[in-house]
Formats: C-alpha cells, sequence, structure tokens
C-alpha cells in the first residue's frame, strides 16, 4: 500500500486512534506500524483475534493488562553483565505480573468454555517466572526503593543507620532547645546541608559550635554549621551508609544475574503480552465505534450495511448502505457539493484499509468487504504551487500515477473525476478514464459534476449509477447515497423557492435540450418509485412486527396455560394421594382387627384374602394418565390434491398439497408445509370447518426455532435458563429431536444440563451425540 494513498484516506488519524486505546508503549508501537495486509489468511486471523478480544470484552468487560513495560533493552543490558537500576528491576516484575494475571485470567475463561483459540494459544506459550517476579518484589517496592528485606546485612546496616542518625538528632536538639537558641540561632530546627545534619547559625555566633561550615544563606548572616560535637557522629553515619551502598550494589547485581539467567524468557513475555495488549487495543477500537467484524473475499464484492465514515461522530453520521462487486463493479456518484459525495468514497476506502488491517469497521453485522492489493485514490484538490500545477493538473498526475499500476485487484477512488476543465471534455476523458479502469477489471467508484456521466451507467455494462440525496424542500443535503439513482439538477427548483420569477424558469427551461429533459423526468420517476419502495417497506416492517407482537403473546399464553395445567394437575395428584392414604390408614386398621380376631379363631378370613384386598387398595392410588395412541380411521375414499384433510397425529386440519411417494403426502397445516403418512390422515366430508381453538393455532405455527441449541461460552445460570426456553419452544414447534451443545471443557456445564434435562416433564430421553454428531460435546434431546 502506498503510504501517500493511506495518508489521503485518513488512515493514519485511524490508527492514531487505535494507539490511544493501548495499555502499554509496546501495543502503541505496534498500532503505529500497523499496516493493512493483502494476504487472505493473514486478514482472516487478524480479524478473528480482534473478534475474540471484542468477545472477551463483552463477556468481562476487562482485561488485566495494567503494568506492562518494554523491557527488552533492561534484558540485555543484564546480559551483557550490567546492573539493572531498582526501577528497571521493578518494571521487568511488573510486566511478569501481568503475564501471571493474563494466564489466570485466560483459564477463567476457559473454564466457563468461552471460545478463545488465540489466547489460549498466547498464555500456553508464556513462560513461568513468578519465583523471579517474587524474589524482585520481595528485595524492591512499587516505588523503586531497595527493602530492608532484601538481605540481612542490608537490614542490620539500616538499623544502625537508624541509631546514628537518633544520636546525631538527639545531640542537635539540646542546642536548639537550648535557652540561647533563639540568640544564637535563625530558626530552631535541624537540617541537612552535604549529606550532613547540621543547624542554621548567626554569623555572629559562628565560633560559639565550632565545628564545620556547609553552606551560608543568600545573604550572608545565616551559616549552617555542623557542630563539633557532631562531626565524629556524621562521620560514622556516612560509613555506614557508604556500607548500605556497597550492599544494594550487590543486591541488585545479584537480581540482574537472575534476569540474565533467564533473558530469553523474559523477553518472549514482552513479546506475547505486548500483542496481547495490542490485540485488546483493536477490540476496544470495535467497541467504541460500535463497530463488527465483516467477512472478507477476494472476489472484489464489497457489501456495506448502514455504514458509516469511521471517523465521524457515530451517532450523528448517517448510515448508508454501499454495495459493489457482480453484477457491479464500478459506480458513478453525482450529487451536489457539500452532499456527501467524498465522504462516502472515504468511507469505502478507510473501511476497506481497516478491514485488511484486522479492524472491525463501523456497519451492521454481515457486511462483507473485499481484500485489495493497492487501493487508489485521487481525492481533493492538491494543487501545487511550487510545481505551478492547476487543479486539473495535479488530478491528471495523480491519474496518470494510477493508471500505471492499476489491475483486477485494485479498489479505485476518483473525486471529481474531470473536474478543473471544460466541462464537455472534461466528461469526455471521465468517461474515457472509466471505461480504461474498468477494462483493467479494478473496482471503481467515482464522483462527478457533470451530467453526461449521469447515463454512463445505462449503457454500461458492470455500471451502476447513484447519487447523493438533496431535499429541495429544506435546500439542504440528507447525505444519503441512492444507488441506482442518478442525481438530479436541482437549480430550477432551487431557484424558485429562493424567489427567482417563474418567467425566468421557464425560460431556462426553454434553453435546455429535450434529451436533458427526458433525463430528469426519467430521474424524477426513479425517485418516485423509490418513495413509493421505501414507504411500502416501512408499512410491511410494520406489519411484521405487530404479528411478532402477537406471536409473543400467543407464546406467552401457551406457556402459561401449560404451567397452570402442571399444577392443577399436581394439586389434584397430591390431594388424592391423601385420599387414598387416609383410605389405606383405615384398611390398615380393619386388616388389623380381621387379623386379632383369626389369631384368636373368631373368623374364617384367609391370608391370601388379606393380601388381595391390600394390592386392590394400593392399585386406587392415582397415577399420572399415559399418551393415548392415535386411533387412526379408515376411510374407503381415495385422497387427492386439494382435499381437506384431518392430521390424526396433530389434531389439526389440513390441505393435500402432493403425494411425495406411496405412502406419504406433502400438507399444508396454516403457515407450516410438511410430510405426514397416508395413515395419519382422515378424510373430510363437507363438514363445517370448526372454529379453531386459540392453543392450537399456537401449537401449529412456526416457531423459526433452530434445531440446535449452543451454549458454548455461557454462564451456568444463564445457560440453564436457555435451555428451559429453548425446549419449551421446541415442543411448541412440534421438534421430535434437537440437540444441545455445551462443549467438553470441565464437564460441569454438561453435567448441569444433562441432569436438568433428565427432569424436564417434555424430554423423552438424552444422549451423547455420535462422532459424527459432535460426541460428548453435545447432547441428543428426545422430546415427548
Amino acid at each position: 500500500m502506498h503510504a501517500k494513498m493511506l495518508r489521503t484516506l485518513e488512515f493514519d488519524k485511524m490508527i492514531q486512534l487505535l494507539s490511544s486505546h493501548a495499555s502499554s508503549s509496546i501495543a502503541e508501537e505496534a498500532s503505529k506500524k500497523l499496516i493493512p495486509s493483502t494476504n487472505l489468511e493473514e486478514v482472516e486471523k487478524r480479524l478473528a483475534e480482534t473478534d475474540e478480544a471484542v468477545r472477551v470484552l463483552r463477556i468481562r468487560g476487562n482485561v488485566p493488562l495494567s503494568g506492562i513495560y518494554a523491557i527488552k533493552h533492561h534484558v540485555k543490558r543484564a546480559e551483557i553483565g550490567g546492573m539493572l537500576n531498582p526501577m528497571e528491576l521493578r518494571q521487568i516484575a511488573s510486566t511478569l505480573a501481568v503475564s501471571k494475571n493474563l494466564r489466570s485470567f485466560v483459564e477463567g475463561l476457559v473454564e466457563n468454555e468461552v471460545d478463545i483459540p488465540f489466547l489460549e494459544e498466547q498464555v500456553n506459550t508464556l513462560p513461568i517466572l513468578t519465583a523471579l517476579e517474587h524474589t524482585i518484589k520481595d528485595a524492591i517496592d512499587e516505588a523503586g526503593d531497595v527493602l530492608d528485606s532484601a538481605s540481612d546485612v542490608l537490614r542490620a546496616i539500616r538499623q544502625q543507620i537508624r541509631q546514628n542518625e537518633s544520636k546525631i538528632r538527639e545531640k542537635l536538639d539540646s542546642y536548639v532547645r537550648s535557652s540561647n537558641a533563639a540568640k544564637m540561632l535563625s530558626d530552631a530546627i535541624v537540617t541537612i546541608r552535604n549529606d550532613r545534619y547540621v543547624i542554621p547559625v548567626k554569623q555572629e555566633y559562628r565560633s560559639h559550635f565550632g565545628g564545620i561550615v556547609h553552606d551560608q544563606s543568600s545573604s550572608g548572616q545565616t551559616l549552617f554549621v555542623e557542630p563539633q560535637a557532631v562531626v565524629q557522629l556524621n562521620n560514622q553515619l556516612r560509613e555506614v551508609r557508604a556500607r548500605e551502598s556497597v550492599e544494594i550494589e550487590r543486591i541488585l547485581m545479584e537480581l540482574s544475574n537472575e534476569v540474565a539467567l533467564v533473558g530469553p524468557e523474559v523477553m518472549l513475555v514482552q513479546d506475547i503480552v505486548g500483542h496481547i495488549d495490542f490485540v485488546f487495543s483493536k477490540g476496544k477500537l470495535a467497541h467504541v465505534m460500535k463497530a463488527s467484524l465483516p467477512s472478507v473475499n477476494q472476489e472484489g464484492k464489497i457489501n456495506l450495511k448502514r455504514a458509516k465514515h469511521p471517523l465521524l461522530d457515530q451517532d450523528t453520521a448517517v448510515a448508508n448502505d454501499i454495495y459493489l462487486g457482480n453484477p457491479h463493479s464500478s459506480m458513478v456518484i453525482t450529487g451536489p457539493n457539500t452532499g456527501g459525495k467524498t465522504v462516502t468514497l472515504k468511507t469505502v476506502g478507510l473501511c476497506t484499509l481497516m478491514a485488511q488491517a484486522g479492524l472491525f469497521v463501523p456497519a451492521l453485522d454481515g457486511s462483507e468487504v473485499a481484500i485489495f492489493e493497492q487501493v487508489f485514490a485521487d481525492i481533493g484538490d492538491e494543487q501545487s504551487i511550487e510545481q505551478s500545477l492547476s487543479t486539473f493538473s495535479s488530478h491528471m498526475v495523480n491519474i496518470v500515477e494510477i493508471m500505471k499500476q492499476v489491475n483486477n485487484r485494485s479498489l479505485v477512488l476518483f473525486d471529481e473525476l474531470g473536474a478543473g476543465t471544460d466541462p464537455q471534455e472534461g466528461a469526455a476523458l471521465a468517461i474515457s478514464i472509466l471505461d480504461e479502469v474498468y477494462s483493467a477489471g479494478a473496482t471503481v467508484i467515482a464522483t462527478t459534476h457533470y451530467p453526461e456521466l449521469k447515463a454512463y451507467g445505462y449503457n454500461r455494462e458492470g455500471v451502476v449509477n447513484a447519487s447523493v440525496e438533496f431535499d429541495v424542500n429544506t435546500l439542504s443535503p440528507t447525505y444519503r447515497l441512492l444507488i441506482g439513482v442518478p442525481g438530479r439538477s436541482n437549480a430550477f427548483e432551487i431557484s424558485k423557492r429562493l424567489g427567482l420569477s417563474d418567467t425566468l424558469i421557464e425560460r431556462a427551461k426553454g434553453m435546455v435540450g429535450s434529451d436533458r429533459h427526458e433525463v430528469e423526468n426519467m430521474i424524477a420517476s426513479l425517485e418516485e418509485n423509490r418513495l413509493r419502495a421505501e414507504k411500502e417497506a416501512d408499512d410491511a416492517h410494520d406489519l411484521l412486527t405487530d404479528a411478532q407482537r402477537f406471536y409473543d403473546d400467543m407464546q406467552k399464553q401457551m406457556m402459561e396455560y401449560y404451567e397452570y395445567k402442571d399444577q392443577l394437575f399436581e394439586k389434584a395428584k397430591v390431594k388424592a394421594a391423601k385420599v387414598v392414604e387416609k383410605a389405606q390408614e383405615e384398611a390398615e386398621e380393619i386388616m388389623s382387627d380381621l387379623r386379632f380376631l383369626k389369631q384368636h379363631r373368631l373368623t374364617d378370613v384367609k391370608e391370601h384374602e388379606l393380601i388381595d384386598i391390600r394390592k386392590r387398595l394400593e392399585e386406587a392410588a392415582p397415577k399420572k394418565p399415559e399418551k393415548q395412541q392415535v386411533e387412526v380411521k379408515k376411510t374407503n375414499r381415495v385422497l387427492r390434491e386439494g382435499d381437506e384433510v384431518k392430521v390424526l397425529s396433530f389434531g389439526q386440519k389440513g390441505t393435500l398439497l402432493e403425494k411425495v411417494s406411496e405412502k406419504e403426502w406433502n400438507v399444508q397445516i396454516g403457515i407450516m408445509k410438511m410430510k405426514v403418512e397416508e395413515k395419519q390422515l382422515e378424510f373430510i366430508k363437507g363438514e363445517k370447518k370448526a372454529e379453531p381453538k386459540p392453543l392450537a393455532t399456537v401449537k401449529g405455527k412456526d416457531f423459526h426455532v433452530s434445531l440446535e441449541l449452543d451454549l458454548r461460552g455461557e454462564r451456568y445460570e444463564s445457560a440453564l435458563m436457555r435451555v428451559e426456553k429453548y425446549i419449551d419452544d421446541a415442543v411448541l414447534a412440534g421438534y421430535p429431536r434437537v440437540s444441545v451443545i455445551h462443549g467438553k471443557g470441565t464437564g460441569a456445564l454438561r453435567t448441569g444440563v444433562q441432569e436438568y434435562l433428565r427432569n424436564h416433564r417434555s424430554v423423552k430421553k438424552i444422549r451423547f451425540g455420535e462422532a459424527t454428531e459432535g460426541g460428548t460435546g453435545v447432547t441428543i434431546v428426545e422430546l415427548k
């Protein structure tokens, strides 16, 4: 990619935005070096990494990346025998801590069966250097100071330093608190000069304290004196501090050597965590821009759904559908100045570059972007005073360079093609250039003011017209792109609304050729048809919304009905059980009395008779009624297409469409078409159609339920909620069997899901999937 073209399309500004989301200087530097790739596999890998980052940010909200530093130079210096300072060692420990935190973070995601292959691979490659991290942190604090605990020798030395300082302060405090202090001292304080403790003495009392003068005030009236009484103590303190410095150097050298021993591993940690930070920078940018993952192709197809310019305010920018490719590889956009033509060009160009760089694009899901070897752009006024080039000449210099390099893997963007010269010649030149670029197989978008190019798309195969909309009523552009409709010349309408007389306008219209009138009328007709189509689409959308609301209400009522029915059944069963339990207790009392009579030979009741009586009482306990088999009724009439029948297995009425085999028919039941065995069909002989029951209507409605439910990446509680709703939806849709995908992982989610399914009232049985069905990562559910 040419650096000039990247600047023209403002890719450098997008890189600045990306780098602002980096948590470390490593990721920031990687962002600044990012350039679009022309390799399909590389682009797909980059986008997959970004998609994984977006998914993790959506689930967890943040990633533990704070504390990454560029430590390679520190490690290299340690490897050649250099001594690292405390802050350098602390930065190494901080980076190692980030790697440890990332490992724990990713392991938590994996345990919850979140699909993150990139992060798993990266974390599994991370060297484990926890021991070095702890060694450094035990010796150096966050401010970069060496701790007393770094060594026993250092602890003893610092204890001695504190004792010496205490003696010196005690001696100097006696001077400060003495009765003569106010007279001989400038201030009653103890301070430090040249790393030695001193007191501020007035000039005239210098000889009273003896010792050494280390400094004086700017006026010369105050001398900072180290009294003779503490000179020896200060000397001892300096000696101890010198020993402290030697011990600290020894400790730092020892830590530096430990870093050098694992130098390659430490540098690998920086590379991995830095790259992860860079990938999450792309994920954060996608989140801020509300961007989505585009699919990519090498066929030159572009399909941006509700796309916005990436550098505009995403809350106020106008979204447009932009599609190009088979069968149209060229687009000519016409319309007024400041109407959004150049923004459209830059949107396509910048979104293409972003996708090839592995960034999400600000468009809806399902958008598609082509991978191009080169993206050429001739946009804006690049007039060069130094070269004495006019605007036209400047554009032509760019176009000449583009024409030399363009091929069938190029995206070419022309802004105001042919402008800056005679309109007739400029239009002819623009048409010639477009034909040449099209013949080279390139994908091209051009904007123009020339009316001659409005008809270009009608007589050129592979070319489509487009325009930016202009509201004549408000005399302002709407920034909407209209593909398939060339821009109208609104000069007459605008002039009329601004107050120009009708006479002048009519006279002007008479000077315009008939061909021009025909083109304008055709454009007006296209705009009228577009507005009508948009209104009809809005009406259809409203109807669909109402239907969906009705469907949701009916589904809710169905769920409430089944819950209510189950509650009633449970209540009835409990009540019946209590009645029978009471009867059994009474029966036991009677049997006890009978046994007593028998034992005392007062009656002839035999034991087997007692057992039969007890068995009959036990069988009186309520049991859940089993499903009755549908009785298949026979009919002597031969079924024909168009017959109204009753589908016995569903209890629904339908119409025969066609016979698909000797034993099966295609039957229309409400809005559903399904295959039914002929033995399950009963011919209806002219009987009046009964009004369908509301619940039966819902039962036969197409619920648009998928045959499988994917729970991978879900939390345990939310997964069970989804399973509960899905099984109910599948039962309502009439599915005999569905699949629940829970993945393998640790097995916690799989166990919980299967335990729930075993106890569900609508589940007949469950089993693991076969090898071709997903194995133990999938549970096959058969419904009642």
